[in-house]
Formats: C-alpha cells, sequence, structure tokens
C-alpha cells in the first residue's frame, strides 16, 4: 500500500487531511470522521486510521481529515452543524478526484455528524458506516433514516455506545444494516483494532 500523503480541503473552513490512495485505480473512495473535538479528538485517533487504513488495503482511496479547529484546521468548533460543512467538503474533495462511490464512515462523534447530515437532507447515494454512534451521549435526530447505512459497529462493553440501545436505534434508521457487537471491546477499541479493521471495510 503506498504511503499516505497530507493534503488541505477547501471549503467554509480550512482542513488539513491526510490520504492513502488505494491501488492508485481505484474509483472508491472514504472518507473517515474523527471523535469529539472537544474531548482530544483528531485524525490520528487509532479508530481512525485504522478504519482508512483498512479500506486502502482493500484498494480504495482513503481520507482522513480534522474537523475546524483542529490541528492545523481553521476556524473554531462548531456544535456539530459547522462540521457537517467540513465533512461535506471532505467528501467533495474525493469527488474532485473523480471518485465515484464514496463511502462516509464515522467514529462517535464523526458518526453522529453523518447522522446529522443525513437528517438535514445534505447527503447523496454515499454508503454510511457508523462506528460506536454515541447514543447514549448525543441526542440522534427523531425519526433518522439512513438508506445507504451498510453497517453499524460498537463494543460489548461501550457505555457511550451500549449494544441494546444501539441495536434498538439502528434498526429504526435502516432495518438492512448488520450491528456487529465486538466481544470485550469499549469506546476505544483498545485490544479489538484488527477485529474492527476487519469488519469496516467488508461487504
Amino acid at each position: 500500500m503506498t504511503r499516505e500523503r497530507e493534503i488541505r480541503i477547501a471549503g467554509p473552513c480550512r482542513l488539513e487531511g491526510r490520504i492513502w490512495p488505494g491501488d492508485g485505480k481505484s474509483r472508491r473512495g472514504v472518507v473517515v470522521a474523527h471523535p469529539h473535538p472537544l474531548y482530544g479528538g483528531d485524525m490520528n485517533n487509532p479508530v481512525v486510521t485504522t478504519v482508512g487504513e483498512s479500506f486502502a488495503a482493500a484498494g480504495w482511496i482513503g481520507l482522513v481529515f480534522n474537523f475546524r479547529g483542529v490541528g492545523r484546521s481553521a476556524g473554531e468548533y462548531g456544535g456539530g452543524r459547522g462540521e457537517i460543512d467540513d465533512l461535506l467538503a471532505a467528501r467533495d474533495f474525493l469527488v474532485e478526484l473523480g471518485v465515484q462511490e464514496i463511502v462516509l464512515a464515522g467514529y462517535s462523534f464523526g458518526a453522529w455528524v453523518i447522522a446529522l447530515a443525513a437528517a438535514a437532507g445534505r447527503l447523496g447515494y454515499e454508503g454510511l458506516v457508523l462506528v460506536s454512534p454515541p447514543v447514549a451521549m448525543l441526542e440522534f435526530p427523531a425519526d433518522l433514516k439512513l438508506d445507504g447505512l451498510r453497517r453499524v459497529i460498537t463494543g460489548a462493553d461501550d457505555e457511550i455506545a451500549p449494544p441494546e440501545l444501539t441495536g434498538r436505534l439502528a434498526a429504526g434508521w435502516n432495518p438492512a444494516a448488520p450491528l456487529h457487537v465486538i466481544p470485550g471491546c469499549d469506546h476505544f477499541y483498545g485490544g479489538c483494532l484488527e477485529r474492527l479493521a476487519q469488519l469496516v471495510s467488508s461487504g
């Protein structure tokens, strides 16, 4: 797999990002959104990089980025709403590269931002992967429908995305999307990254 390179993403705020070129020929790409900026979340989070690298290893173009106000990204925390613009700017970066099939993957806060974008009608036909959506911490939109949802992943010991509540909500988001619960895994995926890598890019 070719080494990743740093990029800058244009948008309402100029964003810092990193991209893996995949197999160099792919027209498939993934954008990975990181956990909560106010709690130390950034694109270097091990879960975020695992997701990006896993897709890249399967030949996809992988893109991770810092939300506004994080690292060298301009701006300041936008309460989730501003971060929708950041997510879509990263998606549009892949579109400009000629990527035709895009998956948006979000971990924790990043999954919530994807949900907000969907509820606001701002997504197209992207596939969606949600890793530990923080259903016990943040309020998800009522009657949320995620037609592009491919899978939801959480840990059996995740108190922020507890399996029972996550599964109940995910069934309403898209009943066809599988819920994967990793045994012995909490919200931070210590010791569970290999299993996560197997799940996120499968199918």
